[in-house]
């Protein structure tokens, strides 16, 4: 081992790690507004946390509250009997569901 050229003696598995990517940060839409009706954002690093698990968890109530008005929606068309004033009342709600879904979805 003496005519080897130096650094030969480190195995494979003890040679120097490539150097890690930086930490790259991330501004994620929250599924809440200001009280004067803003945008909140969240500067993250994508590994979660207290805030990000809050809003995946309003994200989550939010598509859900989407789905039963759907299913509703889908039974009142069905019923002929349907009052217009029902229907008009389920159209508000379905329209503030599909713009908790689009926030959320486009960014």
């Amino acid at each position: 081992m003496m005519n080897e050229p130096p650094g030969s003696e480190l195995s494979p598995s003890s040679a120097p790690a490539e150097p890690a990517e930086p930490d790259v940060t991330q501004m994620r839409l929250l599924p809440w507004s200001t009280p004067d009706d803003r945008p909140c954002f969240l500067i993250t690093d994508g590994a979660g946390g207290p805030v990000s698990d809050l809003a995946d968890g309003i994200e989550e109530m939010q598509l859900g509250i989407g789905e039963e008005l759907l299913r509703y929606a889908r039974a009142m068309h069905a019923d002929p009997k349907v009052p217009d004033r029902e229907f008009r009342f389920l159209s508000r709600r379905l329209a503030e569901a599909l713009g908790d879904a689009l926030r959320v979805a486009r960014n």
